[in-house]
């Protein structure tokens, strides 16, 4: 890949990962951060600093909601491809700090669009999430079900971002895929997630908050197998031939893809796989299903195998030990 590729949100969890593999692929980026204090910028730093050793990355310290700074790093870059990030993440936090979210998922996504409009990008990438199947409960999820019925401030914005997204591409016939994450975890991942809260209150000797007295089910993606698809995405440009079990549009170079294992697990198996790691038993309190969540969640990768030939496949028992390496590395030093 000798593309020139904007990444948004590149200091952060999913952005390092998918920016340090771009990178490996012969890609030039730009990464895009404001390096916003929601969780420890220390952090944030350490992974810009391991990016920034590479010749062909330079990160823009502008935020994507100031459009006048963000589009002068644009057109002084002139990407071919951009792969939009960018966000305010975390269901929880969307109900105490709703406007957050308004201004980086809502007028941030705006600006890309806007931005990818005038410059005619080859091809927009952006982030959405499983959370915008709110209260569906036939699983596997596919990307042709209704997602109509948020249950979270933060699923409504990122639903909201897919709506956009589709009127730019219908009237712009800016080619754009937006990508639907399941439960993303691993190395130099954020501290406001299950597996870094649940391992670090461990290794304390302090207790683990679990919702819905354990009975939770996710379909947990390790964050190499979810960088790896979104790389290959960048070369599944929607045109005007669908696939079998496309979202493809009929209307506009825009589609919607899972980005999953498949598989569930069960909350209770995740926690063992983090105590087997740790060889410490975790402190569990029991509580009831916190506001704005899901009980369930699975992906159907189908259509991702079909674009990119590949799929996510690291199971717990390999992903939750990999994560507990790299924090015990981490921290420890």
């Amino acid at each position: 890949m000798t593309k020139r590729v904007l990444v948004t949100g590149s200091a952060g969890f999913i952005g390092f990962h998918t920016a340090s593999k771009l990178i490996q692929r012969g890609a030039t980026v730009l990464g895009v951060d404001n390096f916003s204090a929601y969780y420890d910028v220390a952090l944030k730093e350490a992974r810009n600093d391991i990016l920034s050793n590479h010749p062909n990355f330079r990160v823009a310290r502008v935020s994507i909601d100031d459009m006048e700074a963000f589009g002068a790093e644009w057109a002084e870059f002139q990407p071919d491809i951009v792969i939009h990030l960018a966000a305010q993440a975390g269901v929880r936090h969307s109900i105490d700090s709703p406007e957050s979210y308004v201004a980086a998922n809502l007028i941030g996504t705006f600006n890309v669009l806007e931005l990818a409009r005038r410059h005619k990008t080859g091809h927009l990438l952006a982030a959405s999430t499983s959370s915008v199947y709110g209260a569906n409960t036939d699983m596997p999820f596919t990307e042709t079900q209704r997602t109509a019925t948020p249950l979270s401030f933060y699923a409504a914005t990122k639903g909201a971002t897919e709506l956009m997204g589709h009127s730019y591409a219908h009237l712009f016939k800016t080619p754009m895929t937006f990508f639907r994450f399941f439960t993303v975890y691993g190395p130099w991942g954020r501290p406001d997630m299950a597996l870094f809260k649940f391992t670090k209150a461990t290794l304390a000797g302090e207790p683990i908050d679990v919702y819905n007295n354990g009975n939770m089910v996710r379909d947990f993606t390790y964050v190499e197998d979810l960088a790896e698809s979104i790389v290959r995405l960048t070369d599944a440009v929607p045109g005007d031939t669908p696939v079998e079990g496309d979202s493809l549009s009929p209307v506009a170079p825009f589609r919607v893809v899972n980005i999953g294992a498949g598989q569930q697990t069960q909350l209770m198996d995740y926690i063992g796989e983090i105590e087997r790691a740790l060889g410490k038993e975790a402190i569990k309190n029991f509580l009831p299903m916190q506001q704005g969540d899901v009980p369930a969640t699975e992906a159907s990768s189908a259509l991702l195998k079909a674009l990119t030939g590949y799929a996510p496949t690291t199971p717990p028992s390999a992903g939750v030990p990999a994560f507990i390496d790299w924090y015990l590395a981490h921290y420890r030093n």
